[in-house]
C-alpha cells in the first residue's frame, strides 16, 4: 500500500471534514455533554467511510447522471438545518434546565453509590424507600440512557441529509482518489483513518469542555451559536451560487 497515497488521502479528508458544519457542531454538543459520544462518532465515521467506498468505487457517477436529485437532497437538507437551528434557538431563550443532567449524571452516580456504601459500613440495613440510594443510581443511570435515538436520527440526518457530504466526500475525495489509478484504495484508506481520528477526537475531546459549560448560561451561549451556525448554513444551501 503506497504510503504517499494514504498519506494523501489523509490529508485531503482531514481538510473536508475539519471546517465547521452541522454535523461537526453536533458531535462537538454531544462530547460536552458525554451523551452517547461512541455512537455518535462511530456513526459520523462509519457513514464517512461507506461514502468514501462509494466515491472511490465510482458509483457517484450515479448522482451526475441525475442531476435533480442533487436539488432534492439540497432543499431536504436545508429544510432539516433550519429545523434543527430553531430547536437551539428555542433551548437558548427558554431553557429547560435540564441540558446539565447529561454532564452531571457521573457525579450523582458516584454521590448514591458513595451513600450506599456509607450505609452499609454504618450498619443502616435497608434504607427506606424515600431515599434509597440504589433508586438514586437507577433513575441517573436510565436519565443517562435516555435520548439514544433521537441522538442517533439526529446524527444520520445531520450526515446522510447534507449535500457537502456527497459534493465533498463523493464527488470530490473520489475523483481525487481515481487520479491514483490502482493506489485509490490505499488513497481511501487514508480518507477513512482521518475520518476516524477526526470524529472520535472531536467526540472524546469535547470533554475537556465540560468545565466551561458547566452552567446554564454557558449551554445557552452554546445553542445560540448551535443556532446561528445551523440556520445559516441552511440557507446557504439554498442561496445561488
Amino acid at each position: 500500500m503506497p504510503l504517499s497515497s494514504v498519506l494523501a488521502g489523509f490529508g485531503l479528508g482531514l481538510s473536508l471534514i475539519v471546517a465547521i458544519g452541522a454535523q461537526n457542531v453536533f458531535v462537538l454538543r454531544q462530547g460536552i455533554r458525554r451523551e452517547h459520544v461512541f455512537a455518535v462518532a462511530a456513526i459520523c465515521a462509519l457513514s464517512d467511510l461507506a461514502l468514501i467506498m462509494v466515491g472511490v468505487s465510482g458509483i457517484g457517477v450515479v448522482l451526475t447522471a441525475v442531476p435533480w436529485l442533487v436539488d432534492v437532497i439540497r432543499w431536504a437538507g436545508a429544510a432539516f438545518l433550519v429545523a434543527y437551528g430553531l430547536l437551539a434557538a428555542r433551548r437558548a431563550i427558554r431553557p429547560s434546565g435540564a441540558t446539565l443532567e447529561a454532564a452531571s449524571a457521573e457525579r450523582e452516580v458516584d454521590s448514591a453509590e458513595a451513600d450506599a456504601a456509607g450505609l452499609v459500613d454504618a450498619g443502616a440495613g435497608t434504607p427506606a424507600a424515600p431515599a434509597d440510594p440504589a433508586a438514586s443510581v437507577s433513575t441517573s443511570l436510565a436519565r443517562r440512557s435516555t435520548g439514544l435515538a433521537a441522538a442517533v436520527l439526529t446524527c444520520l440526518a445531520l450526515t446522510w441529509l447534507n449535500p457537502h457530504v456527497y459534493l465533498d466526500t463523493v464527488f470530490l475525495l473520489g475523483s481525487v482518489a481515481n487520479t491514483h489509478g490502482d493506489a485509490r484504495w490505499a488513497f481511501a484508506a487514508g480518507a477513512g483513518i482521518a475520518s476516524i481520528v477526526w470524529f472520535f477526537g472531536l467526540a472524546y475531546g469535547a470533554r475537556l469542555l465540560g468545565g466551561v459549560l458547566s452552567s446554564p448560561r454557558a449551554w445557552r451561549v452554546l445553542d445560540a451559536v448551535i443556532a446561528v451556525v445551523m440556520v445559516g448554513l441552511g440557507v446557504m444551501l439554498v442561496l445561488p451560487h
